[in-house]
């Protein structure tokens, strides 16, 4: 199953979740998100034909990261570029997401390990602003309940 979080026609999230399944190849990135996420299911026998990147200058001006949640259960907060909170989604193990825009915040629910991708170079505090907040009143969405912000 493949979620996505938006607020005001601004996609902040993509949420794939583990029980996602489909042949072949899909990406769920418009091509100029700086991160790209795909899904491959290729069966036994199948070749990726051997291949090198090319060298492409880039420009990157928002950080956008990828998490897999390898095992445990975490709440992630969505918050727009004003630091107001949105909703509320649980990724559990399996799940993928990717954080595309807006801010975010995570709640451990049961002891978590996740892998973290996301473009480098590292510029330190200047990569991102924290601030103080904890939702009140916490609004987890489920599958079927997405409102469109």
């Amino acid at each position: 199953m493949i979620e996505k979080i938006i607020y005001q026609e601004n996609q902040l999230a993509i949420i794939i979740r583990a029980n996602y399944k489909k042949q072949g190849i899909s990406f769920f990135t418009p091509g100029d998100f700086s991160q790209q996420l795909g899904y491959m299911n290729r069966p036994k026998g199948y070749i990726i034909e051997p291949h090198v990147h090319n060298l492409v200058e880039r420009k990157v001006t928002l950080t956008q990261e990828v998490l897999y949640v390898k095992n445990g259960k975490v709440r992630v907060d969505f918050y727009n570029d004003d630091q107001d909170y949105l909703e509320s989604r649980i990724l559990e193990t399996g799940d993928v997401i990717l954080l595309a825009a807006g801010g975010h915040g995570f709640e451990i629910l049961e002891n978590a390990e996740m892998i973290e991708i996301k473009q480098g170079p590292y510029c330190g505090d200047e990569d991102k602003v924290k601030f103080d907040h904890k939702p009140e009143n916490i609004n987890i969405i489920t599958k079927g309940d997405e409102p469109e912000l």
